[in-house]
């Protein structure tokens, strides 16, 4: 038996990424010994208090944070002195919170002056982190929260609140669970990070290539292929990773030159490689951290906010893969040659083994686990096979390697009936071989570069979380969210339709400005009460959000993803952005259509469920799902075997536009519609060929 799993490929080394020099080496370090905090608070290997863990996180972020942004963009010596202040200022915070534990917890509400005065440096670290890292956006926002607890008590009424003393806000941002260190801080402290560095490792593993190599296999051949191996791809990829910007940087670098190559435009491939990307946060089993977001929010298991997400995951990529298919016979791109492309069936044999880290978390996940177990024994299995491999090497081929592997699968399937130890056990004594090994010690090094790396990715959205902390903290302090949401409840007796609409405006425009977790809280806050009380599901209506959370992420001015694609497409991201937001378009039905039918995030309820049973009403819902996604993208990308005029396409969207509700006569004209859309296309067809 080969080898099954191969030794990863040698990659460039902590200089690039941390800078080169004793600053470039010392922020490396440091940001190895953060992951490996995580994962040993994680594995329970060191048992301490979720806010001592939390603090100690937000100041693991802010040590790193300042300096790398500081010598990534070469500022002036004064600057980067400020940075290292400010840096020191965040790990002060994180001791006084360690040192304080226990006084803080007894005057809880009765802040001293020095609890004051350290509230207030956390909170000015804090905000100056997100500016600095995210731009003024988001930091705007949550100081217009901020200033709410202060002064809006001066408002007129509605808005006005009875007043809240300067010591009582900061108390109440600083310390404590509702501040900085709130949900988002205690989800980005456990599963976000897990779930980034198990990415990571299985990246580095070759995940990546056996992605790209599947999707070339199964897909390379067909009508505009170059475009489907990346929506495939990204989709794959979405699995393992919850980060739309990093899938465009990992799959993009394959996929958006491989498009160019077969014709497609600059912003198009952008746009493609960009939309199915971001995708990937709504892909189980491991989704964006808002995902995780979302489970501890509405309390409820994290298999539950898969489930939800299933279905419109599948029917996102498909929608993508659809109008790319209809992109590609409008310009008459072909794909690729049967010779040059790799064999699925073959990729999978060789490297079957990258998928058990994958599988076994999925069923963790499925069996009722916590998120947390199901990512810390998927790490320590992702790099049991990447150490294993590189072990395994130093064998006779054959089968002593067998033998091996099946020792090491026996050690690892172990944890279900001895826990967590065992994993460990195997992990230390492959490490121990692997520093003894011929080659075993680059192993070791690249599995320390991935800790760096992966705490380098995590920084974005670990301060993205603390910051939103201070949204959260203001809307328990003052109940804000209660006066938009009165509103949209106003509007939504007379109009479901217009309150979805107002929603997912409202996600968009905050999608313009700042990332995916601050907008799906802040608008969840506001919306998800306002919707439940009109009858929508709980987990439908935050879903709902997070899913324009998302396509936001591709609109301009920010556009992410897109602007992460324009250096690869060599394409302004604006256009990419432009491009992105067409290949989505077909997306934007799908949302609507689960808030009137919640069969389609698998949700009891729903007049069209009590009607037919729950599986037929899934069933149901599904087909009239992709029938409309189908009339939309025709219409959109305006091709369906051949070009289709004005009129056409209009049919095309009134048909789409009359199935996204859930009213039995709605239906009945959409299903009649798209039978005419569909028999004059035919028709239209049949006499061009005469």
């Amino acid at each position: 038996m080969s080898n099954p799993v191969s030794p990863p490929d040698p990659q460039e080394g902590h200089e690039v990424s941390f800078g080169a020099g004793p600053v470039g080496r010392l922020l490396f370090w440091i940001a190895v010994v953060f992951s490996v905090f995580q994962i040993v608070t994680a594995a329970h290997l060191v048992d301490l208090s979720s806010q001592i863990t939390r603090a100690v996180h937000v100041g693991f972020l802010m040590v790193l944070a300042f300096p790398l942004i500081a010598y990534g963009r070469r500022m002036s010596v004064s600057l980067k002195a400020l940075a290292w202040g400010f840096a020191l200022a965040g790990v002060a915070v994180a001791l006084y919170q360690w040192w304080q534990y226990q006084p803080l917890i007894l005057r809880a509400g009765r802040p001293l002056t020095q609890d004051i005065v350290m509230g207030v440096v956390a909170l000015v670290v804090v905000f100056a982190a997100a500016w600095t890292m995210m731009g003024f956006a988001l930091p705007l926002i949550a100081g217009l929260f901020l200033a709410y607890c202060l002064f809006g008590e001066y408002l007129p009424s509605p808005l006005n609140h009875r007043g809240y003393d300067f010591s009582q806000v900061i108390d109440h941002m600083a310390y404590g669970t509702e501040g900085i260190y709130g949900i988002p801080t205690y989800v980005s402290s456990t599963y976000i990070f897990l779930f980034i560095l198990f990415g990571s490792f299985l990246e580095r593993a070759g995940m990546i290539r056996l992605f790209t190599d599947v999707a070339l296999g199964l897909f390379g051949q067909r009508q505009g292929g170059a475009a489907k191996v990346a929506v495939v791809s990204s989709g794959l990829m979405g699995t393992i990773s919850g980060s739309g910007v990093a899938n465009v940087v990992t799959t993009g670098q394959f996929t958006i030159p491989l498009m160019k190559k077969f014709g497609y435009r600059p912003a198009f491939a952008g746009g493609v490689e960009a939309t199915a990307s971001m995708g990937g946060q709504i892909m189980p089993p491991v989704m964006g951290a808002v995902a995780f977001i979302m489970a501890e929010t509405l309390d409820v298991a994290y298999v539950e906010v898969v489930k939800a997400a299933l279905i419109p995951a599948l029917l996102y990529f498909a929608s993508a893969f659809w109008m790319v298919h209809l992109e590609a016979g409008r310009h008459g791109l072909r794909g690729l040659s049967k010779d040059e492309l790799p064999s699925a069936r073959k990729a999978i044999k060789e490297n079957w083994m990258l998928l058990v880290p994958l599988g076994v978390l999925v069923y963790l996940l499925f069996g009722g686990y916590t998120p947390l177990f199901a990512g810390t024994i998927g790490l320590g299995l992702t790099v049991l096979l990447i150490l294993g491999g590189s072990a395994v090497l130093n064998l006779p081929a054959g089968a002593m390697r067998t033998v091996f592997w099946m020792c090491l699968g026996l050690v690892a399937a172990g944890f279900l009936q001895f826990g967590i130890d065992v994993l460990i056990a195997a992990l230390a004594a492959l490490i121990g071989w692997c520093a003894l090994s011929r080659g075993g010690r680059e192993t070791l090094i690249l599995c320390r570069d991935s800790l760096a790396e992966g705490a380098k990715t995590a920084l974005p959205v670990g301060v993205a979380c603390a910051l939103v902390g201070v949204i959260i903290g203001t809307m328990t302090l003052t109940g804000a969210a209660n006066t938009f949401g009165q509103f949209i409840v106003a509007v939504g007796q007379s109009s479901l339709l217009l309150s979805l609409i107002l929603t997912m405006f409202t996600c968009i425009l905050l999608g313009m400005g700042i990332p995916t977790i601050p907008n799906y809280i802040i608008t969840s806050s506001i919306a998800g009460p306002a919707l439940l009380e009109l009858g929508v599901p709980l987990i439908v209506s935050h879903m709902f959000v997070f899913y324009f959370g998302i396509l936001a992420d591709l609109t301009p001015p920010v556009a992410l993803a897109c602007f992460a694609a324009a250096p690869i497409a060599k394409e302004s991201g604006l256009k990419i952005s432009i491009e992105a937001i067409k290949v989505a378009a077909a997306g934007f039905v799908i949302p609507f259509m689960a808030v009137y039918t919640p069969a389609l995030m698998l949700q009891a309820g729903g007049p069209l469920a009590e009607t037919i049973g729950y599986w037929p009403a899934v069933a149901y819902i599904v087909f009239k799902t992709v029938v409309c996604i189908g009339m939309w993208g025709a219409a959109v990308i305006g091709w369906l075997g051949r070009p289709l005029g004005w009129p056409l396409r209009i049919l095309g969207i009134v048909a789409a536009a009359t199935l996204i509700a859930a009213v039995p006569i709605t239906d009945e004209i959409g299903f009649a519609l798209a039978a005419v859309f569909v028999g004059v296309v035919v028709l239209s067809g049949r006499k061009a060929l005469a």
